[in-house]
């Protein structure tokens, strides 16, 4: 009796923790005048899971690595060219012995240990790792009110002049005010789908950066301040679409 009242006294505290610890999951959605146009009820799958340091840091590094191009090559004594006759006799000159001119001691000789191109860095990271790390950050910048999400979001024309005053006026949303002075790593704008005019118009700024829902991970998350989801219930149902 008394092993069956404490496992029911400690599934009651748990359940109360879990209670205390619900997340508001609902988030205001603006038009591109950053005037508040409604809300969204985020799922909870995506946007309430807790932060996971080292999982997060085992993804990045990972990814990191994956997209790393070993460009430096340097060749060894058996790609340089020349050195095939032995310089000279190997007894009888009073001469150290050497067997090619192309050794890694003579002067164009091959290089010892130095970058190569054929390198291979990549990494294994399994599926359920990179999306969970993916909704745990997701989380945090929600949980830190550094999330934005836009009805929608598209230009006629690729101008950089209309980009640069859609991202000053965002800065008047309560909250996002260093939208419109951050000079570097401000905002990552995530589309529904590609859109050619949007991309072309930020890209010149420096300070942003124009992805997709199909594309979007913890490295991009991480490096820019702020995220913005244009077209939000068509990203929420991608981002829980990663799940299956």
């Amino acid at each position: 009796m008394t092993t069956e009242k404490t496992t029911k006294a400690t599934t009651k505290k748990v359940t109360e923790v879990k209670a205390k610890k619900t997340v508001n999951l609902d988030a205001d959605v603006y038009t591109m005048d950053a005037k508040k146009s409604g809300t969204i009820k985020l799922p909870e799958t995506v946007f309430a899971e807790k932060w996971n340091a080292d999982l997060v840091h085992q993804v990045v590094i990972g990814m990191q690595a994956n997209a790393r191009q070993p460009i430096a090559h340097t060749k060894d004594r058996s790609e340089v060219r020349g050195g095939g006759k032995k310089p000279w006799a190997q007894k009888g000159t009073g001469r150290a012995r050497h067997g090619s001119s192309r050794s890694p001691i003579w002067r164009h000789g091959g290089v010892t240990h130095g970058p190569r191109n054929d390198r291979d860095f990549s990494q294994k990271i399994n599926k359920k790792m990179r999306v969970k790390a993916l909704f745990v950050v997701l989380s945090k910048k929600f949980a830190e009110g550094q999330m934005l999400f836009m009805q929608d979001l598209s230009m006629k024309e690729p101008k950089t002049k209309d980009a640069r005053a859609l991202l000053t006026n965002w800065g008047t949303i309560d909250g996002f005010t260093p939208l419109a002075t951050r000079r570097k790593n401000a905002l990552y704008v995530v589309l529904s789908k590609g859109d050619a005019a949007v991309k072309k118009s930020f890209q010149n700024m420096g300070n942003v950066l124009v992805g997709t829902v199909g594309t979007v991970n913890p490295v991009d998350l991480l490096s820019y301040r702020y995220v913005l989801f244009a077209n939000p219930e068509e990203c929420m149902k991608a981002m829980e679409a990663k799940l299956k």
